[in-house]
């Protein structure tokens, strides 16, 4: 990825206790939390754009994109 930041998270003192009591590695799970947030943002970012897409090309008579395609294959 790259290089690296720091950023930091205030959580209640119980919680870094249970942390620890678990020996849950804090940090990696709000890395992966942060990836998957990230991943959930650009997947809804693309179904938007497919969307609009699909209003444009749903404008687009099917017969003239078959003509499209024969001359596109004429030509080869």
């Amino acid at each position: 990825m790259g290089k690296s930041v720091v950023i930091s998270v205030r959580i209640p003192e119980e919680l870094k206790e249970e942390l620890e009591k678990y020996n849950i590695d804090e940090a990696e799970v709000v890395r992966r939390a942060l990836i998957n947030e990230v991943k959930k943002a650009k997947a809804k970012e693309l179904e938007k754009e497919a969307k609009e897409i699909k209003e444009v090309l749903s404008k687009i008579p099917i017969e003239d994109v078959i003509k499209e395609i024969r001359e596109d294959r004429e030509e080869r």
